[in-house]
């Protein structure tokens, strides 16, 4: 397909005051695309963090809401999460939307 999206670590497991960073992988057959990125928390309403992206240069980290922030070296995304708290425990998922 002309989209692909793989999620890493797919389970982790930190003590509190940990940075987290949670990877995500884009595989886009169109060079130049333009992406729509979101990693949300589950339970949660919105996004943790929403941006878009082209496939090209690395972006300096791009700051998001609630300490989050996220780097873009394609084709990885990195959300990093610093000094984790208990109530920072959930599922994350990061969600791709190809731009057309």
């Amino acid at each position: 397909g002309a989209l692909r999206v793989i999620q890493e670590p797919g389970e982790l497991q930190v003590t509190a005051g940990d940075t987290v960073a949670l990877e995500c992988r884009v595989e886009v057959a169109e060079s130049g695309a333009v992406l729509r990125m979101e990693w949300a928390r589950d339970g949660e309403r919105g996004a943790l963090c929403a941006t878009r992206l082209r496939l090209g240069p690395p972006l300096s980290p791009l700051p998001c809401p609630r300490r989050a922030r996220l780097a873009w070296q394609p084709p990885r995304a990195t959300l990093s999460l610093p000094q984790v708290r208990g109530n920072d425990s959930g599922r994350y998922l990061c969600r791709v939307t190809l731009e057309i």
